[in-house]
């Protein structure tokens, strides 16, 4: 599979009040057998004690809000527990700042998250507790707007 080609949607990821240095980019492509989600990211915090980030799709539509609370809960239009909401992807993990993932989806269609936000949180999702996975403070957001 390659990414040669244009992404149909991408969310530009802006750190928050306390992580400004949080930028990057989070592609979504259209493949024959779904969506392939390329995360790239530099600037998140190197204090973190795992080095890992939860990366989710979140429901709401603005990265607004005091901690981005406009962003709501996780996308899940089945109402299925966590892990398995369509938005709930596998976490970020930070090299020196910088983390780079790219992973294949069909839990969701590019229509389905066209506006809606994608969140980075300050910890690891543990991918049990409900409704979702008790990964800390949202830390960095974006719009999934198409290209």
């Amino acid at each position: 599979m390659t990414i040669h080609e244009r992404p149909a949607a991408v969310a530009r990821i802006r750190g928050g009040r306390s992580t400004p240095g949080i930028s990057g980019t989070i592609k979504f492509y259209q493949k024959r057998s779904g969506i392939l989600v390329v995360a790239s990211v530099n600037g998140l915090p190197q204090d973190s004690t795992t080095g890992i980030f939860a990366l989710h799709i979140h429901e709401g539509t603005m990265c607004a809000g005091e901690g981005f609370s406009a962003t709501g809960g996780h996308f899940n239009p089945n109402h299925t527990l966590h892990p398995s909401h369509a938005g709930d992807l596998p976490p970020l993990f930070g090299c020196s700042g910088k983390a780079y993932l790219a992973v294949l989806t069909n839990r969701f269609t590019i229509g389905d998250v066209l506006g809606r936000t994608v969140v980075i949180h300050r910890n690891p999702d543990d991918f049990h507790t409900q409704p979702a996975g008790n990964a800390g403070d949202k830390i960095a957001c974006g719009i999934i707007c198409p290209v």
